[in-house]
């Protein structure tokens, strides 16, 4: 296991940035260079930068931007990727059911209203995900707004969804 600490952070003086595609908007995917420290296919997410990086066989890393948990529901460390799914339907976890008793029990995958969005990246172990986003949603990327899940633009999702594989290491830190 590599337990070399490693910060997003501590890189930024040395990223040299690069658009991924000629006509993309401010804020979309970046290629950046990394030092080294975190195995290829695994992500990383900086929750104070709202930040997920995916580590690319060159060391370079995939950047897309993120909405992390709420202060109080974040949670850092190193888990693993346990399952991928497209449209999954979603049932609030008991906290969020009981922030907001009047949540459907279920909300059935592609509705509208469905926060896993287009597609989902599940974390072993506990309840938590990489996810799309409902399209009432979307302003929250970039901010601390979820109840400890990482979520992303559904355009994003679906990039970053084939890079992954089942068994690919999370490091989430501050």
């Amino acid at each position: 296991m590599n337990t070399r600490k490693w910060s997003p952070l501590a890189g930024l003086g040395m990223m040299a940035a690069v658009m991924i595609g000629a006509a993309a908007p401010a804020g979309a995917r970046e290629l950046v260079s990394l030092p080294q420290g975190y195995e290829p296919g695994s992500i990383v997410v900086s929750t104070r930068q709202h930040m997920l990086y995916f580590i690319n066989d060159d060391g370079t890393a995939i950047r897309y931007r993120v909405a992390v948990g709420m202060p109080g529901k974040q949670w850092f460390g190193t888990r693993v990727i346990d399952g991928k799914h497209i449209r999954p339907a979603w049932s609030p976890p008991a906290e969020v059911k009981r922030d907001k008793p009047s949540l459907p029990d279920v909300i059935p995958g592609g509705a509208i209203n469905n926060p896993m969005g287009a597609g989902a990246l599940t974390i072993a172990p506990g309840q938590y995900a990489i996810h799309g986003t409902a399209p009432s949603m979307r302003a929250s990327i970039g901010s601390n707004a979820s109840y400890g899940c990482i979520r992303m633009l559904d355009e994003d999702i679906m990039d970053l969804m084939p890079r992954v594989r089942v068994g690919a290491r999370i490091h989430v830190m501050r």
